[in-house]
C-alpha cells in the first residue's frame, strides 16, 4: 500500500510488503496480535450450520498463521424479510463456533440487503517468534492437508438441487471443523510455511505459497482426499463460475501431467470454503505430525513435496 510504507511501519509484521492470510502486528517482544476478516453468502440451507461454517472460516487464518483466537465481532448484511429465528440461527451458529474455538464474540455491525452475507473479524493471539506465513517453505519439505477438497464442488450440487443429503451433510462437517487441533497439533514441530486452503481453490493458495517461498510445490493426484460426491459432481461439470475465475488467475502458475484430464484440472481451481491447512515441513516432522494426528483423529494427508524453484510454482503428477 502507497500510503502505508512498510519501512514507516515495523511493528506490522505481516500484511504490507508482503500480504499473508492474516495482519500480524507486534504488541512487544514476545506477543503479536493476529487480525483478519471474512464474509459471504450463505453455502447451505440451515441458518445454524451457514453461521457456524461462516465462523469456522474466519477462524481459520488466525489458524493459519500460528495464532488463537481471543475475540471476534460478527459481520452482517440481512434482507428485511429474513425471519427472526433464521437470524438467531445464523449468529447461534457462528457464536458458538468462536466459544468453540476458544474466543468471544464481544459485538459486531448489521445492515440491510439484498441477500444474506454472514462473518466476523477475528483477532487472534501468537508468540512472535513462531508465527507462520506463507513463505519459508523450503526444498525437499513435505505437504500435508488437513482437511479434504471438494466442497465447492458439493455446496453449488447443492445449489442445483443435484446433491445428496449424504453429501451434503459430509461437506457441512467438513466445514464446520475448526483447524484448531491440526494448528495446535502442528504447533509442537517446525512449520516451514503454511496457509489456509479457501477461495481461491489449492491451485491458488499453494501458487501463493510457492511464490512467496521461491520454490515450486509438486502435488500427487492419487493422494489428494475428497469429499464424497465432489468428484462425480465435477464430472457432470456442476462447476461454480469462481473455478473459471481462479483457473484464469492461475493457470499460468500451475503445469500438469498430460493424462490428467479437463475436468479434473478445473476440480483443484474450484474455490474452498473453510478448508484445511497447507503445511510445509521437514520430511520427519512432517511423517511425525502425520502420527500424531492419527493417534488424535485429526485428519491430515500427505499430499506432495516442496522442489527447487524455477518454472510453474505448481505442479500436479
Amino acid at each position: 500500500m502507497g500510503m502505508f510504507p512498510s519501512a514507516e511501519y515495523p511493528e506490522v509484521l505481516v500484511g504490507l510488503a508482503d500480504p499473508d492470510d492474516a495482519a500480524v502486528y507486534a504488541l512487544d517482544d514476545d506477543r503479536a496480535l493476529i487480525l483478519t476478516t471474512d464474509f459471504f453468502t450463505p453455502v447451505v440451507d440451515d441458518p445454524f450450520v451457514y453461521g457456524a461454517i461462516a465462523a469456522a472460516n474466519a477462524c481459520s487464518d488466525v489458524y493459519a498463521m500460528g495464532g488463537r483466537v481471543v475475540l471476534a465481532l460478527n459481520i452482517a448484511v440481512f434482507p428485511e424479510c429474513l425471519d427472526d429465528h433464521t437470524v438467531a440461527e445464523i449468529l447461534r451458529g457462528g457464536g458458538l463456533k468462536v466459544a468453540e474455538a476458544g474466543g468471544v464474540v464481544a459485538g459486531g455491525h448489521t445492515i440491510e440487503g439484498p441477500e444474506p452475507i454472514f462473518g466476523l473479524a477475528v483477532m487472534g493471539l501468537a508468540d512472535r517468534s513462531r508465527i507462520w506465513t506463507k513463505a519459508g517453505a523450503r526444498p525437499g519439505d513435505h505437504l500435508v492437508l488437513t482437511k479434504p477438497l471438494g466442497v465447492g464442488m458439493v455446496t453449488t450440487a447443492l445449489k442445483a438441487d443435484l446433491a445428496s443429503p449424504a453429501d451434503i451433510e459430509e461437506a457441512s462437517a467438513s466445514m464446520m471443523t475448526l483447524n484448531r487441533e491440526a494448528a495446535e497439533t502442528a504447533d509442537a514441530f517446525s512449520v516451514h510455511a503454511a496457509t489456509d486452503v479457501t477461495g481461491f481453490s489449492l491451485l491458488g493458495h499453494a501458487a501463493e505459497m510457492a511464490k512467496h517461498s521461491s520454490v515450486r510445490l509438486r502435488f500427487r493426484l492419487d493422494d489428494l482426499p475428497f469429499v464424497s460426491g465432489a468428484r462425480d459432481y465435477a464430472a457432470d461439470w456442476l462447476f461454480p463460475a469462481g473455478s473459471n475465475n481462479n483457473e484464469a488467475a492461475f493457470a499460468k502458475d500451475t503445469v500438469f501431467a498430460p493424462e490428467i484430464e479437463d475436468g479434473t484440472r478445473l476440480l483443484l481451481f474450484t474455490p474452498e470454503t473453510s478448508g484445511g491447512l497447507l503445511l510445509s515441513l521437514d520430511p520427519a516432522e512432517a511423517r511425525a505430525y502425520l502420527e500424531a494426528c492419527s493417534r488424535k483423529g485429526i485428519g491430515a494427508w500427505p499430499v506432495g513435496e516442496v522442489r527447487e524453484g524455477g518454472g510453474p510454482a505448481v505442479e500436479v503428477v
